[in-house]
Formats: structure tokens, C-alpha cells, sequence
């Protein structure tokens, strides 16, 4: 076995036991095993920034604005609402009416965020129907993948490998080609949660949670994300105190679908971990739009947290365009008459999508880079360098 061949398969080896441990970032965990690459020698410099270029990396940054323009619209929030019940229905029965309508979106919509858009809604309508939120989060995260094997937009995985496909001289997926596998998956995946998710999952009901004073005449809730720049980042609650530097106290915390009891206090806190936090009214303006928290719902006034009524059939109708012109794009017949080098393919249109929102001011204008997650596409770029 020659030097770079011990090299390569002793960096992979420390590479999946970093990314076992969670000790690290996977972006950082994979950029170091790149550069380490580069410095042996195994990889050029070129070689290591292909990656970075990658289209449909590029194409899955864009999607994510393209995601936070839609959230921030509330158009999905009044669909969900108009569409799940209102009276207190079975568990299966309310799964039954959920999991299709969550299906049909996360078609078009990039899984991370979705997830972080519905999480909130869903925890709500669970107390309006009486059931607990756990029999819901957690499949909510499952659907969104099922959803997401079907299209050619709906995960980062696949544009990636479509990009690689284009890069290798092959034609690439069409918006719907994966779905000839992917809808059956998904139809059988779907009867599975809905036949044993009540007996697999958790039966975990709304506690009061000791230590925390619940709110008086000048707080309310806020529910936000942990972004990249919030320094607490591995610290638990009980070394980080929320009172002397955002003036907040923390009713729950909430990860990957699972939300801790009394004992949140000793868990350290990752980013994308979600928290309901009580505050006053100076803690919206001032950190509403920063990349310390992204907002997700702001109890004392849910109505002026989105854009007005038009903004929300305009993010609908870019998410329309974007995947329509991307699907008639791929026909033969239009792709014949385009002059040479010319795509029309999912990159051209969600770069157009994108500008669009920024015109319109479907997302902050000074802020609007909190909302990508660079972890995910550097993690992608440096898989690539990786293989």
C-alpha cells in the first residue's frame, strides 16, 4: 500500500469517528481532511476548489434564500392553517391529513428549511387538537425526505449529483425523473409512520418545567433558532445566562424534533437547536434580524411578523415560476432551440427567483446571508474534493 493510499485511509477513518463524536462542525471536519489532501499532495489546489464551483452546490445556496423568502411571506403558515383541523381528531387521522399536505411541499421546498418553517406550526395545531406535539415533529422531519427523493429540487443530494452528471458530460434528471422510484417509497414510508408512530414515538405532554418563571404583564414568547454567531454555541444554560446578555429566559428548548424536560439545562447548546424564549418588546428589534437567533414566530404579534397579503401570492407564484420554467427548460424541444451553452435548468431560474425576492424585499436586505446554511455547502463542496 503506497504512502497516499495510508494517508487517505487514515483521514477517512478520523474523519467518520470526528463526525461519530459530534465534536466538530461536519464542514470543518470535512475542510480539514481536504487541506490535509492538499498538503500530501493527493489533491491539487484545483482539484480541491471544484467543489466550491459546483453547480448544484450553488443551486442549493441559492434554494435556501429562495426558503427563507417563502417563511418569511407566511404563505405556507395560512395554507397549513387552512388546510389541517381544527377539532380534535385521532392521532392517525390527523397524520393522515398532515403527512400528504407536508409531502406535496417539501416536492419544491429544500428539507433543512422546511423543517425549521413547519416545526412551530405544527407544535401549535398539536395543542389545538389535544395531542402531543412529539407524535408529529419527529415523522415531520421523515416526510420531508420522502418528499424530497421525488423531484429533482427537493434535496441537497440531488442537485449535487445532477450537477456532477451535467459536469461528466450526461444529461442530467428532469424535475420529476426521480419520483418514478420516489412516490412509492414515499406512499409506503407514510403508511408505516402512520401505523407504528403511535406506538414508537413518545407520548411527552406540555410540562411546566422547574426553574423557569413563566411569564409576567411585560413578556412574551418568541420562538428563534440558535444561529451560527451565538456565542453560548457548547455551553449549557446553566453556564450561558440568557437574563444578562439578551434579557430572556428560556421556557424550552427543542432539537431535531425531541424537546427536553428539566433537564435542558444541562444540554449543551448547538446551532439550529430551537428555543422558546420569553422576552420584552426591546428584544425583536434588536435581534430579530441578526445572525445571533432566526425568528420564528413572535407571540405578541403574529400578524405584523409577515409581509402584507400581496407578498404572499408573489412568493407563490416565484416558487411557481421557478419550478415550471425549470421543468419546461428541460424539454427537448425548447432545449434544441437555445443557442449554445445556454440551460435553462434549475440554477438559471432560482437565480432569477432570487433577485426577484431581493427587489421585492421578500427577505432582509442587509442580513440576507444568516439565512444560508454554509455548513451544509461546505460540507457538499469538500465531499466532492473528498471523492
Amino acid at each position: 500500500m503506497s504512502v497516499q493510499a495510508i494517508i487517505v485511509l487514515i483521514a477517512l477513518i478520523g474523519m467518520l469517528l470526528t463526525l461519530i463524536a459530534d465534536k466538530m462542525r461536519p464542514g470543518l471536519t470535512l475542510l480539514s481532511v481536504v487541506i490535509i489532501f492538499m498538503v500530501t499532495g493527493i489533491l491539487t489546489p484545483k482539484e480541491m476548489l471544484e467543489g466550491f464551483s459546483n453547480k448544484g452546490m450553488v443551486t442549493v445556496g441559492l434554494l435556501f434564500l429562495i426558503s427563507e423568502g417563502i417563511r418569511r411571506s407566511g404563505a405556507l403558515s395560512i395554507i397549513v392553517r387552512k388546510v389541517l383541523p381544527t377539532k380534535k381528531v385521532s392521532i392517525r387521522r390527523a397524520q393522515m391529513r398532515l403527512f400528504p399536505l407536508i409531502y406535496s411541499i417539501s416536492l419544491f421546498i429544500n428539507n433543512t428549511p422546511l423543517v425549521v418553517i413547519f416545526s412551530p406550526i405544527i407544535k401549535r395545531w398539536a395543542k389545538i387538537i389535544q395531542h402531543p406535539a412529539t407524535k408529529f415533529l419527529i415523522p415531520l422531519s421523515y416526510v420531508t425526505i420522502l418528499g424530497g427523493m421525488c423531484t429533482l429540487i427537493g434535496s441537497s443530494t440531488n442537485l449535487v449529483v445532477h450537477g456532477m452528471m451535467l459536469e461528466s458530460g450526461f444529461e442530467g434528471f428532469t424535475m420529476f425523473e426521480l419520483g418514478k422510484v420516489g412516490v412509492f417509497v414515499a406512499i409506503v414510508g407514510m403508511i408505516y409512520l402512520v401505523i407504528f408512530s403511535k406506538k414508537l414515538l413518545p407520548d411527552t405532554r406540555e410540562e411546566k418545567i422547574d426553574g423557569v418563571q413563566l411569564p409576567i404583564t411585560d413578556l412574551h414568547e418568541v420562538e428563534a433558532v440558535l444561529g451560527p454567531r451565538f456565542p453560548g454555541i457548547n455551553k449549557t444554560l446553566n453556564e450561558f445566562d440568557f437574563v444578562r446578555h439578551y434579557g430572556a429566559r428560556v421556557k424550552e428548548l427543542r432539537r431535531s424534533g425531541y424537546r427536553f424536560g428539566i433537564e435542558m439545562s444541562d444540554v449543551p447548546l448547538k446551532e439550529g437547536d430551537t428555543l422558546l424564549l420569553l422576552v420584552d418588546d426591546s428584544f425583536i428589534p434588536t435581534w430579530g434580524e441578526s445572525s445571533v437567533f432566526m425568528v420564528l414566530s413572535n407571540g405578541k404579534d403574529n400578524a405584523s411578523f409577515y409581509p402584507e397579503h400581496r407578498k404572499r401570492w408573489l412568493a407563490l407564484i416565484l416558487l411557481f415560476f421557478m419550478v415550471a420554467g425549470a421543468t419546461v427548460g428541460e424539454l427537448p424541444v425548447i432545449k434544441d432551440k437555445l443557442p449554445t451553452g445556454m440551460q435553462l435548468d434549475m440554477f438559471f431560474f432560482a437565480s432569477i427567483t432570487v433577485v426577484i425576492m431581493t427587489w421585492v424585499k421578500l427577505f432582509p436586505l442587509r442580513h440576507y446571508t444568516k439565512y444560508i446554511s454554509w455548513d451544509i455547502l461546505i460540507t457538499i463542496a469538500c465531499a466532492l474534493g473528498i471523492s
